[in-house]
């Protein structure tokens, strides 16, 4: 991991300061940090950086996307900000897979996904990793492709 990172989730943890009621204080090095299974079936690897995604509250998880791997289009419930770490994310808003209208985005790139707001994504030259934050309960609903 990269000091990028680092500093994203400590930011992230600081920001419950502004009128958040705080779950808890958080440091987590790099080194702590684990990717696991993907938060849902065909999604990126996550880890969980601060409260509970599936719980009513403030959220930070981090994505992990292997090269090449693709996000097909799907919406949220909840509001969330997404940051990239690391990698270059190309990103779209609308309900059909449409190669032409992603955008590739660098490390440092901040963007919001609205709520309800179809969107996809893909990790189309290499490894990207997002920092992502939310008030939960999250979940995630697939829109189904035209093959």
């Amino acid at each position: 991991m990269r000091p990028a990172l680092l500093i994203a989730i400590v930011a992230g943890a600081a920001v419950l300061g502004g009128g958040v009621e705080a779950q808890r204080q958080a440091i987590l090095l790099p080194q702590e940090i684990t990717f696991t299974a993907p938060f849902r079936p065909g999604g990126p690897s996550g880890a969980t950086l601060y409260g509970d995604p599936n719980k009513s509250g403030l959220y930070v998880t981090g994505l992990k996307f292997a090269a090449g791997q693709k996000n097909l289009p799907h919406w949220h419930q909840d509001e969330r900000t997404v940051v990239v770490l690391t990698g270059t994310y190309y990103f779209a808003y609308g309900e059909k897979w449409d190669e032409s209208a992603l955008k590739a985005y660098p490390p440092g790139t901040f963007l919001t996904e609205p709520p309800n707001t179809a969107h996809y994504n893909w990790a189309k030259d290499g490894e990207v990793i997002l920092q992502v934050t939310g008030y939960g309960p999250t979940s995630a609903v697939n829109i189904p492709q035209d093959k």
